[in-house]
């Protein structure tokens, strides 16, 4: 299979061997995220290295080991995005698989297992208008100061969620229209979103404007827009001003 039908596979895949954990009984809460994030990785990272030997691999659930800054192919994965919410029950988490060519995040899949859906980078859904009400994706537990003022001023609606998978992929499925975060983030916190947004035609930066790149020997990548390109200069532009009055 090529690049794109791997990272779909992996991405559902990991997903499904999700619920099935979860709808085993046989963990609750915390300890579910934890015997989560372990199986989905070893799955993961088993594919992987059976299918793609010759390329690298950034998991959150693994040791950084830098000398993947010298591979120009990183698979950069998330085996569980939003374990708090995979562990109370919740549909708002995901499954991130992406592969970074040359730092660029060129294929992503994410697959949102309480929803039934995957998406991909290949076949993104059709970008849906802007509402009248404009809806800002923010953290269900700490929403970041500078989405919450910039909606303020946009009169936009704020709307909390759980992964930054599942906010990335509201956006792109038209369930919401702005994705600004500004709380910490590593790259395969995004990666294989922003590959699926990228593709989907939205326009993705970080919050000063400049362009993500990937594969870096720190994986900090602490800030992000996504949002459709319409809207990007005038909430980059807010942004901005706010930076410059703290």
């Amino acid at each position: 299979m090529n690049d794109v039908e791997l990272a779909i596979h992996i991405a559902d895949r990991a997903g499904r061997m999700l619920l099935d954990l979860r709808g085993s009984g046989r963990f609750e809460g915390k300890a579910l995220g934890v015997e989560g994030d372990r199986i989905a990785n070893a799955f993961i990272m088993e594919t992987l290295r059976r299918e793609r030997p010759d390329d690298a691999i950034l998991s959150e659930e693994e040791v950084n080991d830098t000398a993947r800054c010298s591979v120009e192919r990183v698979w950069i994965v998330d085996p569980l995005d939003g374990t708090r919410e995979y562990g109370e029950g919740r549909a708002d988490w995901a499954v991130h698989v992406a592969l970074a060519i040359g730092g660029q995040p060129s294929i992503g899949a994410v697959a949102l297992p309480g929803l039934g859906l995957t998406l991909d980078s290949a076949a993104p859904p059709a970008l849906q208008p802007a509402a009248q009400t404009l809806r800002m994706l923010v953290s269900r537990t700490r929403p970041a100061a500078e989405a919450v003022a910039v909606a303020g001023t946009l009169g936009a609606e704020l709307v909390p969620m759980g992964s930054a998978g599942a906010k990335a992929m509201a956006v792109v499925r038209g369930e919401a229209d702005i994705y600004l975060h500004s709380g910490g983030q590593y790259e395969w916190d995004n990666c294989a979103p922003v590959a699926v947004a990228r593709a989907a035609g939205l326009h993705c930066s970080r919050i000063d404007g400049s362009r993500l790149t990937y594969n870096h020997a720190n994986p900090w990548l602490p800030d992000l827009l996504i949002c459709p390109a319409g809207l990007a200069e005038e909430i980059l532009r807010l942004v901005g001003d706010l930076n410059q009055a703290a």
